[in-house]
């Protein structure tokens, strides 16, 4: 049930200006039964000014009556129709103090590993502004030597579920702009779950694997073809010897 703005005050007026029950004021006011006898006997909340939540348009006057005629009633804020389709605005992501310092890191880490993120969604992942992630993407930081990169999970600046669902976006947004992407770059735009699911790429192209093969053996083949080569020349080739003795018949004649 909605509770209405200025809880504490508006206990402070219907206690003091209505024969309400405290546990009807309790359920109002979103408070315990206690804090409202406190407020009756004077303990909690002295000094506050009563806020009167007719005049304010939480409650009608005949709701108040209706509910002090009957104890067990349960007052309702009172329906506002110029608040329909109101929705809360999500500022900014609040980061720590403490882990204020650890955010150039995080901006590093997904900068270099999900290069397809927008600058928005690394904003709203890691509680930034945009011209901190621009100095950090051109490596004009202050300080861009000491950071290192770190993945935000790991910091606590968001949750896991949060960064994949900003890649699995980046993927689909790739995907209808048509941009061709190898393994490891769909690998980056993968969630942690169906990466680990996917089998490991090979290190060595099975074209590339062959010719190395190839290579080898080739070598392997110069090699010997180079040890026969060397052994021949030990080897006077036939005929050799008569051709010597026809040299010493001449040289007597």
């Amino acid at each position: 049930m909605a509770k209405p703005i200025m809880a504490k005050a508006t206990a402070v007026w219907l206690v003091d200006n209505t024969t309400l029950t405290f546990k009807q004021i309790a359920d109002f006011t979103g408070m315990h039964e206690l804090e409202i006898q406190g407020i009756a006997d004077g303990d909690v909340a002295a000094g506050v000014k009563g806020f009167d939540p007719v005049a304010n348009n939480q409650l009608t006057a005949e709701d108040i009556k209706r509910a002090e005629a009957d104890p067990t009633v349960v007052l309702r804020l009172k329906h506002n129709p110029a608040a329909e389709g109101e929705t809360k605005r999500r500022g900014p992501r609040y980061t720590p103090l403490s882990k204020r310092q650890d955010r150039p890191a995080a901006i590093y880490w997904l900068v270099k590993f999900h290069p397809e993120l927008a600058d928005a969604q690394i904003s709203r992942l890691v509680g930034t502004t945009k011209p901190t992630i621009k100095s950090i993407r051109e490596r004009t930081h202050w300080n861009i030597g000491n950071i290192q990169p770190i993945d935000p999970v790991a910091l606590g600046l968001c949750k896991q579920s949060e960064l994949d669902e900003s890649v699995q976006k980046a993927a689909e947004k790739k995907a209808r702009e048509g941009h061709a992407m190898d393994d490891d770059a769909r690998r980056k735009l993968l969630s942690t779950e169906e990466s680990l699911e996917m089998e490991d790429a090979p290190r060595i192209p099975t074209a590339i694997e062959g010719l190395e093969t190839f290579s080898l053996r080739e070598d392997s083949d110069d090699k010997k073809e180079k040890a026969i080569d060397a052994d021949s020349l030990f080897n006077l080739p036939e005929g050799s010897d008569d051709d010597d003795e026809d040299d010493e018949e001449e040289g007597r004649r």
